[in-house]
């Protein structure tokens, strides 16, 4: 009676916006974060309050509180979040959830970081949880997504959503996945492991500062040259990272956690190129 099924929690982040935010309403995002809650605010004709977080990626809750506004109709929370890795404290959640206003938080990354507030979805009206079978369970390209939802809230949803926005082969897939989810998990545990590696050995080029993260990627600010260029000569060396240049994210490119000699491979590409950029 909770959940609520989507094609992909993108498509579940546009159904709660337009539940409730109208023309001229506001949504409070703490950036940088998922750009999708942007598209989705302006489609519904919003306004996005951006709330910076601080230099380690951090919410700061009395800023949250500050933005809040007569206009403010729901407040965007991606935990962990997505591109920074950063996990929120669940004090700090329970702290905004006792605003009153709606609260969406995007648990994309939940498996990588098991931490939660689902089980409290029963307890605030308010408290709204996403969760996606793209990460974990490797179904991105299938769109296939779910949300945790207040009975009230779920009705609504289902009242709005397409009847049929789950294809047929997601839905196969979903029930396979949860049939092997042991062996899954298992590999969920495998890139954690391998994050930590991955991240100790990022900390040893003096060239860059990765920030410790709870999904299965690690952001780096880029202290030594241009991330784009960074990005450019990888891609040429067949790696592909992503990387980012706006506010707090200027330089910065982040890096996917694959296999042990997939971070072999990195490791010894960036000390390469390390020593050209340093001379």
């Amino acid at each position: 009676e909770h959940i609520v099924a989507g094609s992909g929690s993108d498509e579940l982040i546009d159904l709660v916006l337009r539940l409730f935010v109208g023309s001229g309403d506001e949504v409070i995002s703490c950036i940088p974060t998922f750009a999708m809650i942007r598209f989705a605010t302006e489609m519904c004709g919003g306004a996005l309050v951006e709330v910076l977080r601080d230099e380690n990626f951090a919410v700061n809750v009395d800023a949250v509180k500050t933005a809040i506004g007569k206009k403010t109709k729901i407040i965007y929370l991606a935990n962990p979040n997505n591109p920074t890795g950063t996990i929120m404290p669940r004090q700090d959640i329970l702290e905004i959830l006792d605003t009153g206003l709606p609260v969406l938080v995007d648990e994309a990354y939940y498996e990588f970081s098991r931490e939660t507030v689902a089980p409290l979805v029963s307890r605030y009206k308010n408290l709204m949880v996403l969760r996606t079978f793209s990460k974990w369970a490797g179904l991105a390209g299938l769109r296939i997504g779910y949300g945790i939802f207040p009975l009230k809230i779920a009705d609504y949803l289902l009242r709005i959503k397409h009847p049929y926005n789950v294809n047929v082969v997601a839905l196969v897939a979903v029930q396979e996945s949860l049939k092997d989810i042991d062996y899954l998990l298992s590999r969920v545990k495998a890139i954690n492991a391998e994050r930590e590696r991955l991240f100790g050995e990022l900390k040893k080029l003096k060239w860059l500062k990765p920030f410790p993260s709870q999904a299965n990627f690690i952001l780096c600010s880029v202290l030594n040259g241009k991330a784009s260029q960074l990005q450019q000569r990888l891609q040429d060396k067949g790696i592909l990272v992503r990387y980012f240049n706006q506010p707090l994210l200027q330089d910065s490119i982040r890096i996917s956690v694959g296999k042990s000699r997939d971070t072999d491979i990195l490791i010894k590409t960036l000390q390469e190129l390390g020593e050209e950029i340093n001379g």
